[in-house]
């Protein structure tokens, strides 16, 4: 078992160094017509480490006709005075933040997104999370892909960059050679029928036409629900080509590990069938286990870990440019064996924190306040 187990594995890292190569030789001809204005949509909360970069980044972008949308709960939030200091910095920059209130359904981030589309005055909207920083280029390139009519939804790759803690960085060198394998592999075997990730980019009329932001309210992982429902109403969905950088924060233990298991239980609820797939995502486990159990099958062992290193390079250096891979490959099998002790607690439990809240999961993958 152990054995098939590796094999399958094996093939899977085949088929991510395939995936990769085709989403970076994809053809992507220039609009079809001119990008039109964008609103970008950010729920913030707290004002966590980087934040003013971050939201920076999004107010020097080399584009004309954009606006930002903030939302908060309470006017308290600490991240009201970066927001405040931003707009004096950046005043010809349009920007509105808005003060919510307490949400009257689980999901605040999509509480917070609803009140923000309801202002936006353009019908491209960028949803970002406050960790995401970006190059100037960003909405250049972003409205450009959308001149195609028939894109409407698109998740923007990610690489993540660690703050200084060794939990950060094991978990920023997993997402970089493991999250967007799955992703790259399930774009070129059947498409994209789900949105993934801390930055998606949609068509206001798509959101509209799947029920709108009430249709996502109760769901923890709303961001892989709107994309489902977009593609199995017809909607055109993509990966899009720009590489987005994910700001993860310098998280102890205890707090990388509540986030890595809430992850993993909210995937699990979300998209089981591929969340038992997961299996074959990482052999490096399963190899140093066939190893132990039946040292004669070393050598699929070693193809098996052999293979894993090509398809850790083919999304960390050939798609996301990751430098901190390449400075740190060393670390990689540590970080396999976090993701895949995560990937196990994952099958246990139902309960999640989020933004120090629990939360109970639900089959369907929404939740409700524990």
């Amino acid at each position: 078992m152990l054995a098939a187990v590796v094999a399958g594995a094996c093939v899977f890292c085949l088929l991510v160094v395939e995936a990769s190569r085709r989403y970076k030789t994809a053809r992507r001809g220039p609009p079809a017509k001119a990008p039109g204005a964008v609103s970008i949509l950010k729920p913030l909360s707290g004002a966590e480490e980087g934040l003013e970069e971050n939201l920076r980044s999004f107010f020097t972008q080399d584009f004309a006709g954009y606006e930002i949308l903030f939302a908060v709960r309470e006017a308290s939030d600490p991240a009201v005075a970066v927001v405040r200091r931003l707009q004096g910095e950046f005043p010809l920059i349009p920007s509105k933040l808005l003060v919510t209130g307490e949400p009257p359904y689980p999901n605040s981030k999509v509480f917070g997104l609803a009140r923000m589309m309801a202002e936006a005055r353009h019908d491209l909207l960028v949803m970002s999370d406050s960790d995401i920083r970006v190059g100037a280029d960003f909405l250049r390139v972003i409205a450009g892909e959308f001149g195609n009519p028939g894109l409407h939804v698109t998740t923007c790759p990610y690489r993540a960059a660690p703050g200084k803690s060794i939990w950060s960085v094991l978990e920023a060198i997993g997402m970089n050679t493991e999250f967007l394998a799955g992703i790259l592999v399930a774009r070129m075997i059947e498409g994209m029928k789900f949105a993934v990730g801390p930055t998606i980019v949609a068509r206001r009329g798509v959101i509209e036409a799947i029920g709108g932001w009430e249709r996502l309210k109760n769901y923890l992982a709303e961001d892989f629900v709107l994309g489902k429902l977009a593609a199995e109403a017809g909607f055109g969905v993509d990966l899009s080509s720009y590489v987005i950088e994910h700001r993860i924060g310098s998280q102890r233990w205890r707090a990388n590990a509540r986030h890595r298991l809430r992850w993993s239980r909210s995937t699990r609820r979300s998209r089981p069938a591929g969340y038992l797939g997961q299996a074959f995502t990482n052999p490096l486990p399963w190899a140093l286990m066939l190893a132990a159990a039946a040292p004669a099958w070393w050598p699929l062992a070693a193809l098996g870990a052999l293979l894993r290193a090509a398809a850790a390079w083919a999304t960390a250096g050939w798609v996301l440019r990751d430098p901190l891979c390449a400075r740190r490959w060393w670390l990689i099998p540590s970080a396999d064996l976090m993701s895949f002790a995560s990937w196990i607690a994952g099958f246990f439990g139902n309960t999640v924190t989020w933004r120090g809240r629990r939360y109970i999961v639900e089959r369907d993958g929404k939740f409700r306040p524990a």
